[in-house]
């Protein structure tokens, strides 16, 4: 199963699926991307495009981020049943100034018939 997060403004990043859920020093929403009812996650999420680290400006602390724009997840899964399941996702999204609303388990519905 794939998934793109696009933020919606220019040159805003998305955290990390890497990123602690708590963040780093409580800084930070981690990308979470996970499937329940008639999907069953048989590996970890991974992303197509590589971290780099941030420092937001007036910290010490550095983030894991993906580079601006668009990324896709890789969720291998296999099916468990006929009927339907449910993708969740979790992601924060910034740029140089301020942050998104975060999105925190936010589901969505998938019918599999």
């Amino acid at each position: 199963m794939q998934a793109t997060f696009s933020p919606q403004q220019p040159g805003f990043h998305l955290y990390s699926i890497d990123l602690p859920a708590q963040g780093i020093d409580g800084l930070g929403i981690p990308t979470r991307l996970s499937v329940e009812g008639d999907l069953t996650a048989t590996g970890k999420p991974t992303a197509n495009r590589s971290t780099l680290l941030l420092r937001p400006a007036g910290l010490t602390t550095e983030l894991p981020v993906y580079p601006n724009g668009p990324v896709t997840f890789t969720l291998p899964v296999r099916q468990t049943g006929p009927h339907q399941a449910d993708v969740v996702v979790s992601y924060g999204a910034c740029g140089e100034s301020h942050c998104l609303v975060p999105v925190k388990d936010e589901v969505i519905h998938l019918s599999l018939g």
